[in-house]
């Protein structure tokens, strides 16, 4: 008898403010191969988890700054500990935000050049798929996913960016409909078109288009948002099969960082 593969355990972290939350918990959930629960921003840890992901909203209220508050939260200081063991954690817009604000990604999100909340499909050009986060996608696809968000201007100094480009940081950039980069198919000012990078460890990426809403082929979105998540599974479960190897360069780690599961 063939053993039996264990699904892929997603926690989503739900801050006040928070309103992707359902949005990402029903986009893992109709996936093969995973389930997802809830963390609580007072959580002071969790375990039994393969993945965390940051939700978009409105954290807060966004006060001071998107994701300012966000960051002292508890339960971040878990996120951090499972990212540094080498678990995957994915920031979706006010998440990118977030994981910015703590230090896990490079850069900052800061007011859209327009002056105004952007919604819209937008298109996406995939730069790399040597990511836990990209590795179903093709180099060179366009993904078509929403955006919606008011401070989605990612800028970074030259010296970050450099080094960014130079280690193949940079996941995501907003494109045409002919996936070539130009002003125009960029919605908020991003520097070089950036709309998702990922650390230098290759475990933590942010993203500002919401791959959840692109899941259902009978819906408007699509399901362009699927090789995401997709690959983030695929990612667990060849870790796992490798005989619990970690999830980022194949270093060891705990199942997930200690505290109270919620």
């Amino acid at each position: 008898m063939s053993a039996v593969t264990e699904p892929v355990r997603f926690g989503l972290v739900v801050f006040p403010g928070s309103n992707c939350d359902t949005d990402a918990f029903q986009a893992v959930s109709t996936l093969p191969g995973a389930t997802a629960r809830y963390l609580w921003h007072k959580d002071t840890g969790f375990d039994d988890i393969d993945a965390v992901i940051l939700p978009g909203g409105f954290s807060y209220g966004d006060y001071l700054r998107c994701g300012a508050i966000a960051r002292f939260s508890p339960i971040m200081e878990a996120v951090r500990e499972f990212a540094a063991d080498g678990g995957l954690v994915l920031g979706i817009c006010n998440g990118f935000q977030i994981l910015t604000e703590a230090g896990l990604l490079p850069g900052a999100l800061i007011r859209n050049t327009c002056l105004t909340f952007v919604c819209r499909y937008v298109n996406l050009r995939v730069e790399t798929a040597a990511t836990p986060f990209t590795s179903a996608c093709t180099p060179g696809a366009r993904l078509r996913i929403v955006v919606k968000h008011n401070e989605g201007n990612y800028t970074v100094d030259p010296g970050t960016l450099a080094r960014m480009k130079a280690n193949d940081q940079i996941v995501l950039r907003y494109v045409d409909a002919h996936g070539e980069r130009t002003a125009e198919a960029n919605p908020n000012g991003a520097i070089e078109n950036i709309a998702g990078v990922c650390n230098e460890e290759r475990n933590v990426f942010g993203m500002m288009p919401h791959p959840e809403n692109s899941m259902e082929a009978g819906l408007a979105g699509g399901t362009d948002g699927r090789c995401i998540f997709r690959s983030m599974i695929d990612h667990v479960l060849a870790a796992h099969a490798a005989g619990g190897a970690g999830t980022s360069g194949g270093a060891d780690r705990p199942a997930a960082a200690a505290g109270g599961a919620r």
